[in-house]
């Protein structure tokens, strides 16, 4: 049975969560010698953010910025590297920094490091969040089959209205970015949404303030 509710695509206040898009995302590595593969056009999708982030700053919607890192002694990384994935991340690694100049990142962003896959999970998120009395999260980043899929999904089990910006999120494959895409839409029906839907909604948002 679905909802008779049709929600919104933004509901209540928003902050677009950038996930993970880093230095390494733009570094031209074959994609066999990455510690995690990367689907074709991963980074022209991860450069397509900054259109989001733009207008979210335009409209006065909040942005926060996710990084992934762990220590060089790897006493962090627990099982990460149990699976497909190799050594990743480190904090001696120039790569793993903020994408600043490729994003437009400002000094006075908020910046939350992590060292898990979901953005919940051992940071000040949710107290973040809570603070800026946020209601709708909008995903954007890599990979839609890892970190972006567990921090919706957390999202989703926190009661935020969660949706994914399905041109600026890339998966480890195309068949891992789609099964991601369906796997958090059956989670909340109208979660995947187009850039063009994003920048529409986030215009209109800002015009009803105004009004």
């Amino acid at each position: 049975m679905t909802s008779s509710k049709k929600r919104d695509l933004i509901e209540g206040r928003a902050a677009l969560i950038v996930i993970d898009i880093q230095k390494s995302s733009f570094a031209p590595i074959p994609n066999d010698k990455r510690a995690i593969a990367h689907m074709p056009d991963y980074t022209q999708r991860m450069a397509m953010s900054k259109v989001a982030i733009d207008k979210a700053r335009e409209v006065g919607i909040p942005v926060i910025f996710i990084q992934e890192i762990h220590r060089a002694n790897l006493i962090d990384m627990g099982r990460e590297t149990d699976g497909n994935e190799d050594v990743h991340c480190l904090d001696c690694n120039p790569l793993t920094a903020f994408a600043e100049e490729e994003l437009g990142m400002r000094p006075d962003d908020y910046r939350i490091s992590k060292r898990r896959y979901s953005a919940f999970y051992g940071t000040d998120l949710e107290i973040l969040l809570k603070g800026l009395k946020a209601e709708t999260l909008i995903l954007v980043g890599g990979l839609t089959d890892v970190c972006v899929h567990y921090t919706f999904v957390d999202g989703h089990q926190g009661d935020y209205f969660c949706r994914v910006i399905e041109d600026c999120v890339a998966g480890s494959s195309i068949e891992a970015h789609q099964a991601s895409l369906n796997a958090m839409e059956y989670l909340q029906h109208g979660a995947i949404r187009s850039l063009d839907d994003v920048l529409t909604a986030m215009e209109d948002q800002a015009q009803t303030k105004v009004a």
